[in-house]
């Protein structure tokens, strides 16, 4: 049987300018910042930033998961650039909200749900 990270990483370096990328259209797109990527992830600033520098490293199957999972897209799309998750267009406003309600505690998130129902309910 073929080594997960080991097929990733084979995947990977046939396309890894493709990783390096994908992964900056991703973070631009969601108006994300690599530090934001990497508070959601718990992956650190310094490891991002190898895939995204110059050095283009490709990351183990474990962590591309974790960085696909935050930016929403499958790791064949960070890898090959198919297979994408389509794009809803929110904009930027929207991106930022979930992304800052994504780092919100359970309780916050919860605060924020019965304000903003507050908010809707006195509209109608």
């Amino acid at each position: 049987m073929i080594n997960v990270n080991r097929k990733l990483s084979c995947l990977a370096y046939a396309s890894s300018m493709g990783f390096k990328e994908n992964l900056k259209s991703e973070l631009s797109y969601k108006d994300m910042q690599v530090k934001e990527l990497a508070e959601i992830t718990g992956i650190s600033r310094y490891t991002l930033g190898n895939y995204l520098s110059v050095r283009e490293r490709i990351p183990t199957a474990d962590i591309a998961v974790k960085i696909a999972k935050a930016l929403g897209v499958s790791v064949e799309y960070l890898v090959t650039g198919e297979n994408s998750i389509e794009k809803p267009s929110l904009g930027p406003e929207i991106n930022g909200l979930i992304r800052n309600y994504k780092l919100l505690s359970i309780e916050d998130r919860k605060i924020i749900i019965a304000i903003m129902q507050l908010f809707v309910n006195k509209k109608k």
